[in-house]
């Protein structure tokens, strides 16, 4: 399996320098030393086993509070990673904290509920000794449950993740534009869940939106420190805003659940409180929120933009690719060798050939020159993504690879800027880059239109024919060029020998590719002229 690092460092212009993710403070500590800065994945790993033992004690407020940030940091970085590094392990590491971090969260609620009826609390009022009696109640039944969970997490584990997930970490430079990338997606997450709460003004709608400020907020603070600097007193406020209308929310429901208005009177008195309360946490909210120069247009300024988008998402899938695909070189000089044979094949078809490729779209309307030119330019990305990731199936070390590589990607959230339907697509191309012809009736081709079907057999043949060019797997076969000559599509191959091995796999791989332009496909050594004379 090719190294994270390696495909990092093939990346190096797209990953700019800045601090290592798994950066710890020093142990040493000086009169003059400044202060130690929570930050790395090494640092809340351990500081997660520290707060496990002051929150043992007597699961006091504070104590909980700063285990669940400490759990939330980790859980937090394992879930941006994830979308790079497919190491199961952040998936079992995030896994194993969520039954403490849940027990403490519902522990938590009781402490902050109390917290708000002190606060909402009036001189005699029946109701707060009602609610508070129901919360203590409550707060005893959680801690049990909390001490049980925690008596169940698994810390030796915990400490064996220590040793190798900050070191995987440490690979991945802070402040990337892959990690803008994974911000931008929470940020259209959250903008969504904006005008959406906005719009219907529902408790669920606020929580939810609470939530999605809370994943984009997690994305900036942790991987993005030059934001995180500039945006991070804002987002802590609007988290807190929206945390108390949360709050104020479920201290009404429970009032109403417990019975906890004895008339008309308190249960009035209490509801004007409670929605004073959060009438003017969402007008704050919306103060900073709304408007031409609203903290969302701010912050969307400062994530890709345009063709940024693509590359950062093409960047994205590359390094998760080359994590798993245990010989990534090749697939690299097979994207290089499918993307000249695209280029060939697009620019330099004749009439007739084009006439057949449309011919065959029954009902499909023709194109204008501007959208056929964006199908192509979206045809080629299928077919760039599709190559890179056509070797991933083989990290499961199964005979039908090809099968394997069509699931893994098919399982992968389309990255922003990419649909579902053509990650599917890329998907698709790469599972017929070896192995049976596509054909009518397969279940990986339902769903398809026509025209989408007959793209992918033109892909899927260009696909197979570069593999083969690179078969031998050392890089021999340099450029490709591919021209029409007297009915038959000439490819040029500068390195090829029709007397090896290489030759046979070429050979069978050119059938796909006459099948879909319904001509033969000849296969020729390819000429350089140099300053001393002629040579392959």
């Amino acid at each position: 399996m090719s190294s994270l690092a390696k495909s990092l460092s093939s990346s190096a212009s797209a990953l700019p320098e800045a601090m290592a993710i798994n950066a710890r403070p020093a142990n040493q500590k000086s009169v003059n030393a400044k202060p130690v800065k929570k930050i790395g994945l090494a640092f809340w790993m351990n500081a997660a086993l520290e707060e496990c033992e002051r929150a043992s004690v007597d699961f006091a407020p504070d104590p909980v509070h700063d285990l669940r940030v400490a759990l939330r940091r980790c859980r937090s970085m394992a879930d941006g990673i994830m979308a790079i590094d497919p190491d199961p392990a952040w998936k079992q590491m995030k896994k194993s904290g969520k039954p403490l971090f849940s027990r403490l969260g519902d522990l938590r609620d009781m402490q902050v509920m109390e917290e708000w009826v002190h606060r909402l609390d009036s001189p005699g009022d029946p109701v707060t000794s009602k609610l508070l009696q129901f919360l203590a109640d409550r707060e005893a039944q959680f801690k049990q449950e909390s001490a049980q969970a925690l008596e169940e997490f698994d810390r030796k584990q915990w400490r064996r993740w220590i040793k190798t997930l900050p070191r995987r970490a440490a690979r991945l430079r802070l402040g990337s534009d892959i990690f803008k990338h994974l911000a931008l997606e929470r940020w259209i997450e959250a903008h969504d869940l904006h005008r959406r709460a906005l719009r219907n003004r529902s408790q669920v709608a606020f929580h939810s939106l609470r939530i999605g400020i809370k994943r984009f907020r997690y994305i900036v603070e942790n991987f993005l420190p030059q934001q995180h600097a500039a945006w991070s007193d804002d987002l802590k406020e609007l988290q807190d805003l929206l945390g108390e209308v949360h709050d104020l929310d479920v201290v009404w429901s429970t009032a109403l659940q417990v019975n906890a208005f004895p008339d008309a009177a308190s249960r009035s008195r209490w509801h004007a409180h409670i929605i004073q309360e959060r009438t003017t946490r969402i007008d704050k909210y919306k103060d900073k929120m709304t408007g031409k120069h609203s903290l969302w247009q701010i912050w969307r300024v400062a994530l890709p933009q345009g063709k940024q988008i693509e590359t950062a998402a093409l960047h994205r899938l590359r390094l998760w690719a080359s994590v798993l695909d245990p010989d990534f070189p090749h697939s690299d000089r097979v994207t290089r060798l499918a993307l000249q044979l695209y280029d060939g094949l697009a620019i330099k078809p004749d009439a007739s050939e084009t006439n057949h490729l449309h011919s065959n779209h029954a009902g499909a309307r023709q194109l204008n020159s501007s959208r056929q030119g964006d199908a192509l330019r979206d045809q080629r990305a299928i077919l760039q993504v599709a190559a890179l990731l056509h070797d991933v199936g083989r990290s499961k070390r199964e005979k039908k690879s090809h099968k394997a590589t069509y699931r893994l990607i098919n399982r992968l959230k389309p990255p922003a800027g990419w649909s579902a339907e053509s990650l599917h697509m890329a998907a698709v191309v790469s599972r017929y880059h070896q192995g049976a012809l596509p054909h009518a009736g397969q279940a990986s081709l339902r769903g398809l239109t026509s025209e989408q079907r007959q793209t992918v057999l033109r892909l899927a043949g260009i696909l197979r024919l570069a593999d083969a060019f690179d078969s031998s797997r050392d890089g021999r076969i340099q450029r490709l060029h591919v021209a029409p000559h007297n009915g038959f599509l000439l490819v040029a191959a500068q390195g090829y020998s029709p007397r090896d091995r290489m030759a046979e796999r070429v050979a069978g791989a050119r059938h796909l590719l006459e099948v879909v332009y319904r001509r033969p496909l000849m296969v020729k050594p390819l000429v350089v002229k140099t300053a001393k004379g002629l040579r392959n």
